[in-house]
């Protein structure tokens, strides 16, 4: 099939009306196809609010396979996405008063834009999908609608030799499906554009200051048994507040000020801020006293933004996958360096 492989694994088509999105079943020549529906409901709602602040995120799925929408028939539109559920409602919910089927991947629970970096929104799972479903016995044209930001994982050439079907790259934003239809699957340059506005970036604060509570757990524990050590509660609580100042500017200030911080570096960007809120602490004058407390209060922070800054790398339009590595290579080193003359300053 032109290179591309087919896993062969249990399929299970997605015809339980337990789900609480379902809306009853739609019959197609290949079997029943479930309808959800377009309203979102308190439970979506509060597991949106989960998958945002990074509780239960990773298992946040729906059943891959093929829905519908409205009352679809042979000729409606085939839109394709990836089974993290809140990618998955943000879609349906945007289809009010459309007829049209969801061809739902096997993304293993990740965002249309990471997983075709992670090559789990790929070429090969398009073929599988379109396969499995049966999806030529449901419609009688041969389009499928997929999200341009899977552009980087899927060849539509080779989806065209593998499944007979042809690629339409959608817009970028849910909310433009419906004109873009309208427009006979016609996108205008705005719906080609990605964004990353004040707000878009505020979404992504909860998930990564939840990512490092784990960490952060860590590294206080570690605080904690040098200080009974020492023998000295002011250890802890300082140095303490320092990890708080280097994460509240390298996971929340950058992302948020990330238009107007100098720089296309992410390391450099925390870095940048880094300096700004030792400056704003004290410096030498705040929690650390003499000449090697104040540089390890400043190298400290700076090296804590910076690392933190740089997970942000894979949720912007500035950078490649090839770029995050490329940067994550030069700058740790650095990070390193002065995290450990920081921890030697404190000793000292």
């Amino acid at each position: 099939m032109n290179g591309i492989q087919i896993q062969e694994h249990t399929f299970d088509r997605p015809t339980d009306m337990a789900y609480p999105f379902a809306d009853g079943t739609i019959d197609t020549p290949v079997g029943s196809v479930l309808r959800v529906k377009t309203v979102l409901e308190n439970r979506d709602r509060w597991g949106a609010v989960g998958a945002r602040t990074g509780l239960g995120r990773s298992h946040y799925t729906v059943l891959p396979g093929l829905y519908g929408v409205g009352n679809p028939d042979a000729d409606a539109p085939v839109l394709v996405t990836a089974n993290y559920k809140l990618t998955f409602d943000i879609l349906r919910s945007s289809l009010v008063g459309i007829d049209t089927w969801i061809l739902v991947l096997d993304t293993k629970g990740i965002n249309v834009w990471c997983a075709a970096g992670k090559e789990t929104f790929s070429t090969t799972e398009v073929v599988r999908m379109v396969k499995r479903t049966e999806l030529d016995g449901v419609v009688s044209h041969r389009k499928l609608i997929l999200p341009q930001l899977s552009a980087t994982g899927v060849s539509a050439k080779e989806v065209k030799s593998g499944s007979g079907f042809r690629v339409v790259w959608g817009p970028i934003q849910a909310r433009h499906i419906k004109p873009f239809l309208e427009a006979g699957m016609n996108a205008e340059p705005s719906m080609r554009q990605v964004t990353f506005t004040f707000r878009e970036r505020l979404v992504l604060v909860p998930v990564e200051l939840y990512i490092s509570m784990k960490p952060l757990l860590y590294v206080l524990s570690g605080l904690l048994i040098v200080s009974l050590i020492l023998h000295s509660t002011a250890f802890f609580i300082n140095t303490f507040l320092v990890v708080i100042m280097g994460l509240f500017s390298g996971a929340v200030l950058v992302p948020l000020l990330l238009p107007w911080i100098p720089g296309r570096s992410f390391a450099l960007k925390g870095a940048i801020v880094g300096i700004l809120i030792g400056i704003l602490a004290g410096g030498p004058s705040g929690l650390f006293e003499g000449i090697t407390g104040g540089l390890s209060f400043f190298l400290s922070i700076i090296a804590i933004s910076s690392y933190l800054a740089m997970n942000f790398t894979g949720s912007t339009p500035f950078t490649s996958p090839s770029g995050v590595e490329k940067e994550m290579r030069r700058a740790i080193p650095f990070q390193l360096a002065g995290l450990t003359i920081a921890i030697a300053c404190m000793f000292l």
